[in-house]
């Protein structure tokens, strides 16, 4: 029992420290989530609360012990997975975008913050030194008489009424010097306040809207303002929506608009088709291209073997932003050297960047350089584990390299290469930086509501409508990530489902 006690005390000490160390942590997830909340952001102080929950569940109880090593890939899933994709396809479901950014009350604060100068308040004004200070000298006016500032300190000076001889005014050029300080100032006279109304003239200045009931915004000139919750957008008599507008809902409006205004549905269906065709192209082009050239590589008879696989090689090694951007030179219409080897030989010079049918043939070109190694590696593998008995046993019987490739070689590997081409199609679908570095999705498809170009993805599409239109929708781009997200995790399950059932027939192989 002697023995055993001290143990036991450290072992007590280490679960009560444990504990407390799990409780502040606790706490300070408490923290986050208390000011997540107060910054307006409920949906992350949920997913931070969420995370913060099971953590200090999994860690505080014995119970969940075995569940402490997966905590990690837990929250993983939840703040890089489930928040981006809830996140985004919430944003789907309202107006959010370049005309929509704020609150209601921060464009509510906007508006009453908004001046305009009384034009019968104006005085002009001129700098005057004495010492090392500056005094404003406002002349007389109409019935106003002359004022003359006490030296200036700081944002507020007083200005009292000066009868002698007007004192010399500084030039111009140093009101202009001196601007910043001028445009903070205030000065307080017998009539009213007056602020810096332009580099000649102080004026006094009045709020440009009162806020009234239900949130009307009454001008000046007594014209009225009133919210529109169905826009976001506050409206004038005249039925003209006004700038910055807030965040609403929408419900399924802009999942709607891309599948029936003609001016975006048709555009993105075009869009849609490129896409698609794209990504299975370049998956057929890189495979084939890759295979044939592993399959030329195992002639055994070739010599420079090494050297040519070293060769063909060299465009994986080279970092692919930098290969697109090399190709975007080469394919220049003016001086590039791909339309000057063809001027020169053949007397054409195509129009890569500014024809659709060409720009779409360029790119899977170079999709096609870049990614042809990475098949072609793939494929060297494969060809090795295909058994030579085969090949022997079909040269007795007098077949061909031609056959042999058809009838040996491909149905050999091709189950193994199912997964990895529609893991390549996946990653086509969605291989904006391409287009982005090369084409720019240009050229511009023409009559469309939004802007969209011919060799467009859906994801380059995307990121055009969110952030490089000046008309910037993020409403529209969230519905279709949204969209874009549903498809790609189809092609996931296939994916999926493709490797489950390799597995499958290879494992009932190896059982028979």
């Amino acid at each position: 029992m002697s023995d055993a006690a001290p143990i036991l005390s450290t072992l007590n000490w280490r679960g009560i420290a444990g504990r407390a160390l799990t409780a502040l942590v606790g706490l300070g997830f408490l923290y986050l989530v208390w000011g997540l909340y107060l910054l307006g952001e409920p949906l992350f102080a949920v997913i931070a609360f969420a995370v913060g929950a099971l953590g200090v569940s999994f860690f505080w109880s014995a119970k969940f012990y075995k569940l402490r090593f997966v905590y990690p890939g837990i929250a993983a899933v939840f703040l890089f997975i489930l928040l981006p994709v809830f996140y985004t396809s919430a944003i789907g479901f309202t107006n959010f975008g370049a005309r929509n950014l704020l609150s209601l009350e921060r464009v509510q604060a906007y508006h009453l913050s908004l001046t305009e100068t009384d034009a019968g308040s104006k005085r002009p004004f001129g700098l005057v030194i004495e010492g090392e200070a500056f005094r404003i000298y406002l002349p007389e006016s109409g019935d106003k008489p002359a004022l003359l500032t006490d030296a200036i300190a700081g944002t507020a000076t007083t200005a009292e009424p000066h009868s002698g001889e007007a004192p010399e005014t500084l030039p111009v050029k140093t009101a202009i010097q001196n601007r910043a300080m001028l445009s903070e100032l205030t000065i307080t006279t017998p009539d009213g306040d007056l602020t810096m109304a332009g580099l000649r003239d102080f004026a006094a200045s009045r709020p440009a809207f009162t806020l009234g009931d239900n949130g009307a915004l009454t001008a000046t000139d007594g014209t009225v303002m009133v919210p529109d919750h169905d826009v976001g957008l506050y409206v004038n008599e005249a039925g003209e929506t006004v700038a910055p507008g807030w965040r609403v809902g929408v419900g399924f409006d802009n999942f709607t608009k891309v599948l029936t205004a003609e001016g975006i549905r048709d555009p993105i269906f075009k869009v849609f088709i490129w896409t698609v065709v794209f990504a299975f192209s370049s998956m057929v082009l890189t495979f084939s291209f890759g295979l044939g050239l592993a399959v030329i590589l195992e002639w055994r008879h070739m010599a420079f073997k090494n050297f040519y696989r070293v060769m063909l090689i060299l465009p994986y090694a080279v970092p692919s932003f930098i290969s697109i951007l090399v190709f975007r030179g080469l394919f220049n219409q003016n001086f590039g050297e791909i339309n000057l080897i063809l001027s020169t030989l053949f007397g054409l010079s195509p129009d890569w960047f500014t024809s659709p049918v060409l720009a779409k043939v360029m790119l899977l070109i170079v999709n096609t350089w870049l990614g042809y190694p990475y098949m072609m590696l793939l494929a060297a593998g494969f060809l090795q584990a295909v058994p030579r008995d085969l090949y022997k046993a079909a040269a007795l019987e007098g077949s061909g390299g031609l056959r042999n490739f058809f009838s040996i070689t491909l149905p050999q590997i091709l189950p193994p290469f199912v997964p990895l081409l529609i893991a390549n199609f996946a990653f086509n679908f969605n291989n904006v930086v391409l287009i982005l570095l090369l084409t720019r999705g240009g050229p511009d498809m023409p009559g469309t509501l939004v802007t969209v170009g011919s060799t467009d993805l859906l994801g380059s599409f995307t990121f055009r409508l969110a952030f490089q239109n000046s008309g910037q929708d993020f409403g529209m781009a969230s519905a279709i990530s949204t969209l874009i997200f549903i498809v790609t995790g189809l092609i996931a399950y296939l994916n999926f489902k493709a490797m489950q059932n390799y597995a499958n027939k290879k494992g009932s192989g190896h059982n028979g």
